[in-house]
């Protein structure tokens, strides 16, 4: 499982080092440290918590939310299979985005709960990039 360390979950959740430094320091997610002594926040751990952020409204409401070429980094937070298709849900700050792609493309990509994905949109599709 991949985990992120807390400058990389602050850039995923679309707020500052500082602020998931907090959030991190009060309990509000759990982290764990490497050997290098760096925190890390478990993929699973850090996907639920930005869904709860993103339900609660608690995030920098200042935070500008910009959109290169419709690009939306994120995390995956649920992955739904089926025989031949897939819904795959990524929280990009305080964005939830929702794709059907097909059940390969999500095995293809290794897209599980927890994985870094930037979800791109182009018209009423959405894309997937594993990162």
């Amino acid at each position: 499982m991949q985990s992120y360390t807390i400058g990389q979950a602050a850039r995923l959740l679309g707020v500052s080092p500082d602020t998931a430094r907090r959030w991190a320091d009060a309990g509000r997610v759990a982290t764990h440290r490497d050997e290098a002594g760096r925190r890390l926040i478990e993929g699973r751990d850090l996907a639920a918590f930005s869904v709860e952020l993103a339900r609660s409204g608690d995030g920098e409401q200042d935070a500008p939310y910009t959109s290169v070429r419709n690009s939306f980094p994120g995390i995956v937070t649920a992955v739904k299979l089926g025989d031949v298709a897939a819904q795959v849900e990524i929280q990009a700050g305080p964005h939830r985005l929702v794709s059907l792609v097909t059940r390969e493309a999500v095995e293809e990509l290794g897209l599980e709960v927890g994985a870094e994905a930037v979800a791109r949109v182009k018209s009423t599709s959405v894309h997937i990039d594993r990162v």
